[in-house]
């Protein structure tokens, strides 16, 4: 489980790193990430957006749980204040967590460059 002040939790912050933050698309997942303009102590927070197209809700489940595991050991070395919005497509479905992990921390590489 993620801390509560590691959650993006308000649709208009999904919205916001959507629209504005920098995105890299791998097979199995879609990372944006927005990090501040300025320096600042606020925590990275992360957000997860797993729809319909990946399964039934067991299997939506499934791949949440996967991809809140396969973060939550970035969430240190990431800026601080920095935004993430993880979305799930539908070969994440079959995908192992070796996969997913591969696919996030490679995603998050790039947009954090």
């Amino acid at each position: 489980m993620l801390p509560p002040a590691a959650r993006l939790t308000r649709s208009q912050d999904f919205g916001l790193v959507v629209r504005r933050g920098r995105r890299a698309g791998r097979p199995r997942l879609v990372v944006h990430a927005l990090t501040p303009d300025v320096p600042t102590l606020d925590s990275s927070k992360v957000g997860f957006v797993v729809s319909k197209a990946v399964g039934n809700s067991v299997v939506r489940h499934r791949v949440y749980r996967r991809l809140r595991h396969v973060v939550r050991p970035s969430l240190a070395d990431m800026p601080p204040g920095t935004l993430v919005v993880v979305r799930a497509l539908a070969p994440a479905a079959a995908a192992s967590s070796a996969e997913l992990a591969a696919d996030f921390s490679s995603a998050l590489r790039k947009v954090l460059r």
